[in-house]
């Protein structure tokens, strides 16, 4: 980055004239000694819900042209395969964007790295909504997933404005926007573009990212950076904390085993509800998404359990029925009430241990904890890859079978992890 965006970026305010100072959200700063950075006031609900309402915003970015592949294809003049590069190239960017840009956090003003990020995402999807060509489309939506990471800075920076003891609550309920973000996208995309084309999705996407930077640049307290490492040594950094704290490594594995399985599931009940005995359309297989909802109410709920040192307990009772989901699941895999108990029950366990795993993560260090939301959810896409990977061969060799053996194989490991780390390598201070 530019030397005086980098500037303007990483301002404290300290800086600022009389009238900015008074009217910002007061932070205390943190000693010499000390990279703890807490506000006078808790955060409160209503920062809490528009950091989720952000959160849920901008990661909905990554999912507008799924829905609509046949429609984009068809105004370009793209088959149907080269257009299923958008989705690629949008998680792709994401990724990138995950590692490149979110331990920024520990280093600038979050208060403006924010907006900017939001600024940048609408910028993405305006170039999105006017592209001529294909070819322009997978270029802005490439950038579109790099920018679009604004909800993982928000989640490690509502980590630092909750006190010790809401910090699940709050971290909790972010990552429940998120959630609800990613159900509903979809939904809302093929609504819009039924109505109005699939170009209008981005324009309002665009609009939308812009008033939530300008409420979230009002709404967020200026907190001093953290650090004053040069960017190699920061991305450097991120690896380094996996290297040295053993939490960390615990936690990864975890999670990223959840999200195997998670994605393993998913994938495969796909095939499952298209062949016989059930033959369902898209549209009706897509409905069983809702029941991603009980999910994230799971997820706010698994950060009050962390909040009253639960946490780790709980981790065991979510892979336990994560264990009964996939025994479910197999045994009633001719009946339709029986495979949606399973979603159910995977979807609550999956995206309740989600939360204990990424609050514990974010506990382990105040000073990285930008880097260290970059090392859990680095870690959950490849957790999710080789998921979804899974699924095709296992499909293949032995159907759905096959799938829930391996969902109750994983889920073992996962509660043998759960048992020798509990009293050791899980815990962490808040």
């Amino acid at each position: 980055m530019s030397r005086s965006w980098r500037s303007w970026i990483s301002t404290s305010g300290a800086t600022g004239s009389r009238s900015s100072r008074s009217s910002r959200p007061a932070v205390r700063r943190p000693t010499s000694a000390s990279f703890n950075v807490w506000p006078v006031q808790p955060i409160s609900r209503g920062l809490t819900l528009l950091f989720a309402i952000a959160g849920g915003a901008a990661v909905g970015n990554l999912y507008w042209a799924q829905p609509l592949l046949d429609f984009i294809a068809d105004d370009l003049h793209a088959s149907t395969a080269v257009a299923g590069w958008l989705v690629t190239a949008t998680q792709v960017g994401y990724a990138s964007g995950i590692l490149l840009i979110v331990p920024l956090g520990d280093v600038l003003d979050r208060r403006r790295l924010v907006p900017v990020m939001l600024l940048c995402a609408a910028v993405a999807l305006t170039a999105c909504a006017l592209a001529p060509s294909f070819g322009t489309l997978l270029v802005a939506i490439t950038a579109l997933g790099v920018t679009t990471v604004a909800g993982q800075i928000l989640t490690p920076l509502a980590g630092d404005l909750a006190d010790d003891a809401h910090r699940g609550r709050v971290v909790g309920t972010v990552v429940s926007g998120l959630l609800v973000g990613i159900l509903i996208s979809r939904t809302i995309s093929g609504l819009v573009a039924s109505v109005a084309g699939w170009r209008a999705i981005f324009g309002v996407a665009a609009v939308v990212a812009v008033v939530l930077a300008a409420l979230l640049y009002r709404s967020i307290p200026t907190l001093p950076p953290k650090t004053q490492l040069p960017y190699p040594a920061l991305i450097k950094s991120v690896f380094t904390a996996i290297a040295r704290e053993r939490t960390v490594r615990w936690t990864l594995a975890l999670g990223s085993t959840g999200f195997a399985c998670f994605t393993m599931f998913w994938t495969s009940l796909t095939f499952l509800l298209s062949a016989p005995p059930y033959e369902y359309p898209v549209s009706v297989i897509g409905l069983f998404g809702l029941a991603g909802l009980a999910g994230a109410l799971a997820a706010q709920r698994a950060g009050w359990l962390h909040d009253r040192g639960l946490g780790i307990a709980a981790m065991g009772v979510t892979w336990t029925v994560t264990l009964v989901s996939f025994v479910v699941a197999g045994v009633g895999r001719n009946s339709v009430v029986l495979v949606l108990v399973a979603v159910v029950l995977l979807d609550v366990a999956i995206q309740g241990g989600n939360i204990l795993n990424q609050t514990r993560m974010l506990s382990v260090s105040d000073e990285l904890r930008s880097r260290l939301n970059t090392v859990f959810v680095t870690g959950n896409f490849i957790g999710g890859a080789i998921g979804s990977a899974a699924a095709a061969v296992l499909w293949n060799a032995g159907g759905w079978t096959a799938i829930c053996v391996a969902g109750v194989t994983a889920s073992v490991f996962a509660l043998v992890v759960w048992v020798l780390g509990r009293s050791g390598p899980l815990r962490t201070s808040p």
